[in-house]
């Protein structure tokens, strides 16, 4: 028999991959239980909060992951061009590994529900400020100059590559936009 947190944790996972796909408004709850391989009677057992809770825990779990994800896949390179690329490189595969389906897991929802959910729109702020202090802390640790700043350029550009990638369906767009913010940053160092 499965324990009480396995099925939790399947359903926030099916949540996040159906919500990275499909977005908040076009996924629904008997999706998220069949896909999560879930009792019925469970979903609001574990999220009395429903879809919104169940939203804002997959939000900030994905977010999370993904934040880790990036951290790790940043400390290996050598500079921090190549660390900004690297970042941009596991958005743009994750794109062609899904045939352009799975944009970031985060602007998806966001976009989405955020404007009228103030739990979803706090899970994504604080996932997006996580993602924004560890682009600032490797920024600073490259010593490039107003780290926070260009971490936000850094992010923005890349979250507004994934979406233009999506809709053309060509990751090439998010490659070549890490690029130019990563000669940007390469530029800052030392910029005074």
């Amino acid at each position: 028999m499965a324990r009480r947190g396995e099925s939790r944790e399947r359903m926030l996972r099916a949540a996040a991959r159906l919500f990275q796909r499909q977005g908040y408004g076009a996924t629904g709850l008997n999706q998220v239980v069949e896909e999560g391989s879930a009792p019925k009677g469970s979903l609001y057992f574990h999220f009395p909060g429903g879809k919104e809770q169940l939203a804002a825990e997959a939000v900030s779990m994905a977010g999370a992951e993904l934040g880790t994800a990036m951290a790790a896949t940043a400390a290996r390179a050598e500079d921090v061009g190549e660390a900004i690329m690297a970042v941009a490189e596991l958005f743009a595969a994750e794109l062609e590994r899904s045939d352009y389906r799975a944009g970031c897991p985060v602007a998806t929802v966001a976009l989405d529900a955020a404007a009228d959910s103030e739990p979803i729109r706090a899970a994504c702020d604080g996932t997006y400020s996580s993602w924004l202090a560890g682009m600032a802390e490797l920024l600073r640790r490259h010593r490039v100059e107003d780290a926070e700043a260009v971490a936000v350029l850094v992010v923005s550009a890349i979250q507004g590559a994934l979406l233009l990638a999506r809709v053309r369906r060509d990751a090439t767009v998010v490659r070549s936009t890490a690029r130019q913010v990563a000669d940007l940053a390469l530029a800052a160092k030392g910029a005074r």
